[in-house]
């Protein structure tokens, strides 16, 4: 067990800046004794009270600077959302994940504002985060194979890039897959982000793989490709017809949904 001072001399190396109350712990006593429980809840009481830390929610942490002292949770939230959101990958799920959908089509267009909700594919977790009214959503992708539930996660993980943002790697799902989540309804409380959808496609018409959309048509987006198929018809022909041969191939319905509540 290490002493206040060297506790502190510890945390404020650490360039990370959020802190679980489990790293406080750690640093306490690696093993985590149970003897060393009231000792570890005196220590963070002692830290806030000279703030050394700042709490964000029940057991999360930020080493603050001066200009933090200033800010209120949500600005804190809002300021340290991408160290947040790492800190919470890395501490659930490690590498076994990838970020989907909106927030990962967002980063492919270098936007990395904080969404209200972001989802995390993962091997094994279904668990939500709330911080405020932001929400980090962990889930596991499956379906079902003649009677027989099998994770998808290893079968998506092949369409995964790597960004790096302030210093941090993030996997996200790759830009044919992103646009494809984006463009289905997977929950009841959220809309089909239209305009996220067109500013993608008119950006990256020309770099969509074919290819890739052929395999990932195996996993029947068929809602998603009939939607990007009427949404690229007026901004990019060619990719019009290659969502349009994927739904012929694959015999699917051709809905014609005009834009119309999508």
């Amino acid at each position: 067990m290490i002493d206040f001072n060297k506790i502190v001399n510890k945390l404020s190396k650490r360039w990370w800046k959020i802190i679980f109350k489990d790293d406080i712990f750690e640093l306490i006593d690696p093993e985590r004794k149970n003897e060393y429980q009231n000792y570890l809840d005196k220590t963070i009481y002692k830290l806030r009270a000279l703030n050394l830390i700042i709490p964000l929610k029940s057991g999360v942490y930020i080493y603050p600077d001066l200009d933090d002292l200033k800010l209120n949770e949500i600005d804190l939230i809002e300021k340290y959302y991408l160290k947040l959101l790492k800190k919470y990958i890395t501490h659930f799920v490690w590498s076994d994940y990838f970020i989907s959908g909106n927030k990962a089509l967002q980063i492919h267009l270098k936007d990395y504002s904080v969404q209200k909700k972001v989802h995390i594919i993962n091997r094994t977790l279904d668990k939500k985060v709330k911080l405020w009214d932001y929400e980090i959503i962990f889930k596991t992708i499956t379906w079902t194979e003649k009677g027989k539930k099998i994770n998808l996660f290893n079968k998506f993980s092949k369409f995964v890039d790597v960004k790096q943002i302030d210093l941090m790697d993030f996997k996200i799902s790759s830009l044919e897959l992103a646009l494809l989540q984006t463009a289905l309804v997977t929950d009841n409380e959220e809309w089909i982000d239209l305009n996220l959808l067109t500013k993608t496609i008119k950006k990256y018409s020309k770099y969509f793989k074919k290819e890739t959309f052929e395999e990932l048509a195996r996993f029947k987006f068929v809602m998603s490709f009939n939607r990007l198929k009427e949404i690229s018809k007026n901004i990019d022909k060619n990719l019009y017809e290659v969502f349009l041969d994927i739904i012929k191939k694959n015999g699917w319905l051709f809905i014609g949904e005009g834009l119309r509540k999508i």
